[in-house]
């Protein structure tokens, strides 16, 4: 992923629109999931591979491998084109630039939450994250 200025970032969010973005984020984050799920149960497999290559050796898994390498590149990759900032892929946590009282702040989200519910400033993280007030947004 590209290094983000927390300053001046490529887009802000308006709650609403943060929210209709959560039904695309669970199926690109589903799918980083599955083709991870996929190179841990292949990991051993290549690791062989690998070090017979000098050999000529290969592997039976080898495309399923590069074919969920590929996947989770073009999945992580659109939800970076959202503007969307992925903080951890194994709990899904996604958070969203926000303007707030003049300063930039995250939305946050992870995945089998319904709805953007909470925020924290942008050099703090998940274990700062506070419920969002209706008077924020």
């Amino acid at each position: 992923m590209a290094e983000q200025d927390d300053e001046y970032p490529d887009r802000l969010f308006s709650l609403s629109e943060a929210n209709q973005l959560i039904p695309s984020l669970e199926e690109h984050l589903s799918a980083v999931k599955k083709g991870k799920s996929v190179l841990v149960h292949t990991k051993d497999e290549i690791k062989k591979a690998s070090q017979n290559a000098k050999f000529g050796g290969g592997s039976f898994v080898a495309p399923h491998y590069i074919s969920a390498l590929e996947q989770i590149n073009d999945n992580l990759q659109k939800i970076q084109e959202l503007g969307v900032l992925v903080k951890d892929v194994e709990m899904g946590l996604c958070d969203f630039p926000y303007l707030h009282e003049g300063r930039v702040v995250y939305l946050c989200w992870k995945l089998g939450e319904s709805t953007v519910g909470w925020w924290h400033e942008v050099h703090s993280g998940y274990a700062s994250r506070q419920p969002i007030s209706s008077d924020q947004c």
